[in-house]
C-alpha cells in the first residue's frame, strides 16, 4: 500500500491541526479518544503519521512534539496524567494502532534515521542479521528520495518512540528535572512490564471487534537483492519467512511478536549505533566519535537491562523429562530463556565497551557504571529472596549463575580493566569518584564471585583438543540478533566451548585475552591501591587545613579573603563545596574500596602497610614542596630571592582586587613613584633648610622601606604559618605603625619657633 505521505489531506487532518492551536492539551486528547473511537480505519490511516509526529516529535529533531522526556507529575501534573493515560498499552493511542493493525496498512520509516551501522549496511545492500529489517526495505517510489522502511503500525509508532530518546536528545532539559521521573522513562516502563511480563502472559491488544483477534505481520516478498555476512541471501530470506507467524498464528505466537518486536527494536534504536568493526576502528584515539550517549540515554537502558534480568529470571523451572518439556515450554517461555544471550548480548557489551573507553572522566560516569554493574549482577533480580536474618551480611553468590558469568566473561573481565583504566586518571579526593571506585570494588568482592570469574578464564585458556586452531569463528552462535522464529541451534554443552564462543563472538578469532588475575593486571590494581593511599592522605590534608580554617572564616571574610586566591598549593575540587561531611564520606568510600580489592585479589597484607608509608612520606614531601623556596637558618625558614620571586602569581591577583587588600597591594607593590613622591612632598621640602632635614629625610625614607619590606615578609609568611587570622593582624598593626610614623615624622618634630 503506498505510504501515507501520497494521500490528499483530509478534513479530518485539517482539524485536529486547528485544534492544536486553539485548543488546551487536555481537551485534545478527549477530542482525539473521540476521534480514534467513531472514525473508521480508513480515515484515522490518513492522520496516523502526523498524530505520531506530533506526540514523538520530528526525526530531524525540529518539532519537539509533547517533549515527554522533560513532562513531570510534580511540575505538570495534569498533562503528565494526560499524556500517560493517552499512551498507556491499552489507551487510545495504542487501540489506534491495533485497528490500523487488523487492516494491514503500512507507513515509510526513512533508512538515513536508522543507527550508523543499519543504515550503512542497508545502503550497501546488505541484510542486517536483525529480522526486524527483513523484508521491509523498499526502493522509493517514482519521484521519490532514499530508500524506507515499509513497517506495521505498531512497528512504526514504536521506531518513533524509542529513537526519540535518540533524535530529541538537544532540547531543553531543566537541571532540576530527574529523568527517572519523567513520562517518557515511565512509558519505558510500562511498555516493558507489559509486552515482557514477569507474571503471566501479555495481555491481548484491545480489538473494535469482541472475541476478534489482531493478525500478525503476514510475509512480504523482498524488495530488494541482499546478502548477509557470508550466507547466501535466498536461504536467510526462506528460513526468515518461513518462521515469521502467520495471519492465522495462536494466540501465544501473536503474543510473542510483539514482545520480540518491542525488543528488537528497543535493542537497535538504542543500542545498535556501533558495529564490531567500527568499534574496533574506534579504538584509535584519531578516530572522531560518530555517536555520543547521553546520561539520560544510558539511565534508560539500565531500565531495559534490569527489566530483562527480571523478565529472564521469571522463567518457570525446566521439568525432569525432556519429553514434558518439549509439550508445557510455551513460546513466551521460550522466548525468556534466549533473550539476553540472543538479542542483547554483543550489542551491549559493544556500547559499554565504547562508553567505557570514550566518557568524559567526570562523574556523569556513574550512569554507565551503575548499567554495567546491573547487568553483572542477574541475581539482584531473580524472583527469590535472601533469608531476613542474613540481609546484612554480604550474599554469596550461588553456583547457579556459572553459566551466566563464563558466557558474559568479557562484560566481567575486560570491562573491569577498562574501569582500572579510567579510574587511575581520575581525582579520587573527589567523593563522586572515590564513590564509584567503592562500587565496583563492592559488587567484584561479592562472596564466591571471583572464584567463578577465575574459573571462566579457566576455561577458556584451556588447550584446543578437538578444534582446529584458526576456526574461532565456528564457535560463533550464528543469528545473534536472529527471529525467536528462525531456527536455534542445539544447545552447546561443553562449558569450554561456551566460553570460548562467547569471546570470539564478540572480539573476533585473533583476539589476544588479558586475564583479569594475570599479572599485568594485578599490577594496574596495586598502582589503584596506591592511588586510594595518595587520595586518603590527600583528602586528610584538606579537611586539616578546612579545620583550621573555617574558625576564621566569618573573621577573614570582612576583608573578602578566600584561601584559594592566595594559596596557589591547592587548585580544589568538589571538596571544598561539599564540606567536612563530605571529606569523611570520601575517607570511608576509599578504605572500604581498598579493603575490598585486598579481598578479590588476595592482596598481601605487608606489601600494603609498606606502600601506605611511602604514601604518606611521599605526602609529607609534597606538603614541603609547596611552599617557596626557602633556605634554613637560626631563625628557621627565610625565602630566598627564587622564593620572593616564586610568589610573583599571588602577587598578581592581589593587586587585581577591588578592594581594600587590593589597594593596600596595589599602593606598595606597583606604584614606582611613592619613594618618590616622599622625597619630595612638600612638608620635607620646606624642612630641609633646618639642621636636621636631611637627616630626617633620609631617616624616614629607611624606616618606610623597612616597614614596607617587614609588613610584606610577615603577610606573606602569615599565611603559610600563621593562617589568615594572624594575616590579618599583621596587616592592621602595619597600617597603625604607618600612621604612627607618619604623624611623627609631619607632626611631632615640627621645629619650635623661638
Amino acid at each position: 500500500m503506498a505510504g501515507p505521505h501520497l494521500q490528499q489531506p483530509s478534513f479530518l487532518l485539517a482539524t485536529l491541526k486547528a485544534d492544536c492551536v486553539n485548543k488546551p492539551f487536555a481537551q485534545r486528547c478527549h477530542d482525539l479518544e473521540t476521534v480514534i473511537e467513531e472514525f473508521p480505519a480508513k480515515e484515522l490511516h490518513s492522520i496516523f503519521p502526523w498524530l505520531v509526529e506530533s506526540i514523538f516529535g520530528s526525526l530531524d529533531g525540529i518539532i519537539v512534539g509533547w517533549n515527554l522526556r522533560c513532562l513531570q507529575g510534580r511540575t505538570n501534573p495534569t498533562e503528565y496524567s494526560v499524556a500517560l493515560d493517552f499512551l498507556d498499552p491499552s489507551g487510545p493511542m495504542m487501540k489506534l494502532v491495533y485497528k490500523l493493525q487488523a487492516e494491514e496498512y503500512r507507513y515509510d520509516f526513512p533508512v538515513s534515521y536508522l543507527p550508523g551501522p543499519v543504515k550503512a549496511s542497508i545502503q550497501e545492500q546488505v541484510l542486517p542479521e536483525c529480522s526486524l529489517y527483513h523484508n521491509k526495505v523498499q526502493f522509493p517510489s517514482s519521484g521519490g528520495l532514499g530508500l524506507n522502511l515499509a513497517l506495521n503500525p505498531f512497528e512504526y509508532y514504536m521506531f518513533y518512540f524509542a529513537i526519540s530518546l535518540i533524535t530529541q536528545k538537544n532540547s531543553p532539559i531543566a537541571h532540576h528535572i530527574s529523568p527517572s521521573n519523567s513520562a517518557y522513562f515511565i512509558l519505558v516502563d510500562t511498555y516493558l512490564k507489559c509486552f515482557l511480563p514477569t507474571e503471566g502472559s501479555v495481555l491481548p491488544p484491545p480489538s473494535s471487534n469482541p472475541g476478534g483477534a489482531i493478525p500478525s505481520p503476514t510475509p512480504r516478498s523482498p524488495a530488494v537483492p541482499f546478502t548477509s555476512y557470508g550466507m547466501h541471501h535466498t536461504s536467510l530470506l526462506k528460513r526468515h519467512i518461513a518462521h515469521q507467524p502467520s495471519v492465522n498464528a495462536d494466540p501465544a505466537s501473536q503474543e510473542i511478536w510483539r514482545s520480540e518486536t518491542l525488543l528488537q527494536i528497543f535493542v537497535e534504536m538504542w543500542l545498535h549505533h556501533y558495529s564490531l568493526e567500527m568499534y574496533q576502528k574506534m579504538q584509535s584515539p584519531h578516530v572522531k566519535e560518530s555517536f555520543k550517549p547521553t546520561e539520560e540515554h544510558v539511565l534508560v537502558v539500565r531500565l531495559l537491562v534490569k527489566h530483562l534480568h527480571a523478565f529472564s529470571n521469571s522463567l518457570k523451572p525446566e521439568p525432569l523429562s525432556p519429553s514434558a518439556h518439549s509439550h508445557t515450554a510455551s513460546p513466551l517461555e521460550e522466548f525468556k530463556r534466549v533473550v539476553i544471550p540472543r538479542f542483547v548480548q554483543q550489542k551491549l557489551y559493544i556500547f559499554l565497551q565504547h562508553c567505557f573507553g570514550h566518557w568524559p572522566l567526570d562523574a556523569s560516569f556513574r550512569a554507565v557504571l551503575e548499567m554495567w554493574l546491573s547487568y553483572l549482577q542477574p541475581w539482584r533480580y531473580a524472583p527469590e529472596k535472601p533469608p531476613q536474618t542474613a540481609e546484612l551480611l554480604p550474599r554469596s553468590v550461588s553456583e547457579k549463575w556459572a553459566a551466566f558469568i563464563q558466557e558474559n566473561l568479557l562484560m566481567y573481565t575486560k570491562l573491569f580493566v577498562g574501569f582500572l583504566n579510567r579510574a587511575l586518571r581520575t581525582d579520587l579526593v573527589s567523593p563522586k569518584n572515590a564513590l564509584m571506585v567503592f562500587r565496583v570494588a563492592k559488587v567484584f568482592a561479592q562472596p564466591n564471585l571471583a572464584e567463578m570469574i577465575l574459573k571462566g578464564e579457566q576455561l577458556f585458556l584451556e588447550p584446543e583438543l578437538v578444534m582446529p586452531h584458526r576456526q574461532h569463528r565456528l564457535f560463533m552462535t550464528p543469528t545473534l540478533s536472529g527471529s525467536f522464529f528462525s531456527s536455534w541451534p542445539p544447545t552447546i554443552t561443553d562449558a569450554s566451548f561456551k566460553v570460548k564462543s562467547h569471546v570470539y563472538s564478540l572480539e573476533g578469532q585473533d583476539f589476544q585475552y588479558k586475564q583479569m588475575f594475570g599479572t599485568e593486571v594485578r599490577n594496574l590494581v596495586l598502582k589503584l591501591a596506591q592511588l586510594i593511599c595518595q587520595a586518603q592522605q590527600t583528602a586528610k590534608s584538606i579537611s586539616d587545613h578546612s579545620a583550621e580554617t573555617s574558625a576564621s572564616h566569618s573573621f577573614f571574610s570582612w576583608f573578602k579573603f578566600t584561601p584559594s586566591e592566595m594559596n596557589g598549593s591547592y587548585t580544589g575540587n568538589d571538596l571544598d563545596e561539599i564540606g567536612q561531611d563530605s571529606i569523611k564520606k570520601t575517607d570511608e568510600y576509599l578504605e572500604k574500596a581498598l579493603e575490598y580489592l585486598c579481598q578479590i585479589f588476595k592482596l598481601n597484607e605487608a606489601q600494603l602497610t609498606q606502600m601506605m608509608m611511602k604514601c604518606g612520606t611521599a605526602q609529607d614531601e609534597n606538603g614541603k614542596k609547596q611552599l617557596p623556596d626557602c633556605i634554613e637558618s637560626e631563625d628557621g625558614l627565610i625565602l630566598t630571592p627564587l622564593g620572593r620571586y616564586q610568589f610573583a602569581d599571588q602577587m598578581d591577583v592581589l593587586c587585581s582586587r577591588e578592594d581594600f587588600v587590593g589597594r593596600f597591594c596595589r599602593y606598595h607593590l606597583t606604584n614606582p613613584h611613592i619613594i618618590q613622591k616622599i622625597r619630595y612632598s612638600p612638608v620635607l621640602k620646606d624642612r630641609t633648610n633646618q639642621n636636621w632635614g636631611p637627616r630626617i629625610s633620609l631617616r624616614f625614607l629607611a624606616s618606610y622601606r623597612t616597614l614596607v619590606s617587614l609588613l610584606m615578609m610577615y603577610f606573606i609568611a602569615s599565611w603559610f604559618y600563621i593562617g589568615p587570622v594572624g594575616c590579618t593582624f599583621i596587616i592592621l598593626l602595619g597600617y597603625f605603625l604607618y600612621a604612627i610614623i607618619m604623624t611623627f615624622f609631619y607632626e611631632g618634630w615640627k621645629p619650635h619657633e623661638h
